[in-house]
């Protein structure tokens, strides 16, 4: 079996997982990526293609399939192909792709959240009840490109417009300080494993506290430029893993046999040290390289250098002795 993924995101590190755990690796690319990943000599295997949409056709298909490749998917895979296109792919796919079409559909995240009975920020679906500050998102994993800050209908009207109920998501925006758990569920071994945590730097939100306060009004963006790792008080921890242990039990139920494998909470913590949950990436994130070759809580764990990249392909290589491997892929 040889692990691939397209060339983007955290290929990297999901590349360099495989062969510490020694498997082969494919990297599917476009001519633009090629060089830069070849200077890492992570892929045994490269196929190049135009757009990273043609590995949709047969023909690529039917190659990776020949080859007996199991896709990792990440942010930029689902951006790229789209989470819908990706559930009829026939190369095999780890985890639970189904859970990616509730990952891109803010709103049934949302309902994924409330049958989970997870504290959330609240959602106005009328920019005519904007009462307080909210953050004005779109679908997909654009990585905060495009987000505005309003605070009434009036300001919405002026920085955005018209509202598109189907590509815009409207959400209070909560002060705090921001927190993105990243888990491992197996459904070998039936655990939730806390992995790493990182918080994500955007422009030009993080460089206005750099900008005197007499500098004039700038307005903030949100585009993820970058990852730190952050570390939680860990008085903190045993409410974050509540709120993952419920999202797997619910979600056996909206989209059985649930969600598996690596996926991100992207969360805010108040003075009061409240959580809420704002979002979820439903596989790995690229705030996890932060953690290469070890991830704080996956040491703790598993007493030896682990990230995710290195923990997906461990749970294909456990799969594959246990003759599991059906369970881990979809």
């Amino acid at each position: 079996m040889m692990i691939g993924t397209i060339a983007s995101h955290s290929a990297l590190q999901i590349l360099r997982g495989a062969k510490d755990e020694g498997f082969e690796t494919l990297l599917i690319s476009d001519r633009e990526r090629r060089g830069f990943y070849e200077r890492f000599k992570v892929a045994d295997e490269l196929i190049e293609i135009g757009n990273f949409s043609d590995i949709l056709g047969e023909d690529i298909q039917e190659r990776l399939i020949e080859k007996n490749v199991i896709l990792i998917p990440h942010g930029s895979f689902v951006e790229y192909v789209g989470a819908k296109e990706i559930l009829n792919l026939e190369v095999p796919i780890f985890g639970n792709k189904r859970v990616l079409e509730w990952e891109s559909d803010r709103r049934k995240s949302f309902e994924w959240f409330e049958r989970a009975k997870v504290k959330t920020p609240e959602e106005f679906r009328d920019p005519g009840r904007i009462d307080r500050r909210t953050i004005v998102k779109y679908g997909g994993a654009g990585g905060g490109r495009g987000y505005k800050l309003v605070k009434s209908e009036k300001e919405f009207l002026e920085k955005v417009g018209n509202f598109d109920s189907k590509r815009m998501f409207l959400q209070e925006y909560i002060i705090g300080t921001r927190f993105y758990p990243s888990f491992f569920y197996s459904p070998l071994t039936g655990e939730n494993e806390l992995l790493g945590m990182d918080i994500r730097y955007e422009s030009n939100v993080d460089g206005l506290s750099r900008l005197p306060a007499n500098n004039g009004s700038i307005e903030p963006s949100y585009v993820v430029t970058g990852n730190l790792p952050v570390v939680m008080r860990e008085s903190l921890l045993p409410e974050v893993y509540t709120i993952a242990d419920r999202l797997i039990e619910t979600s056996r139920d909206l989209f059985p046999p649930g969600l598996t494998g690596p996926y991100c909470l992207e969360m805010v913590c108040t003075e009061d040290l409240n959580l809420y949950l704002f979002e979820i990436s439903a596989r790995i994130v690229a705030g996890t390289n932060v953690w290469v070759p070890a991830a704080p809580y996956a040491y703790f764990r598993h007493g030896e250098p682990m990230y995710m990249g290195r923990r997906i392909a461990r749970e294909i290589k456990n799969a594959e002795r246990e003759n599991r491997i059906a369970e881990i892929m979809s």
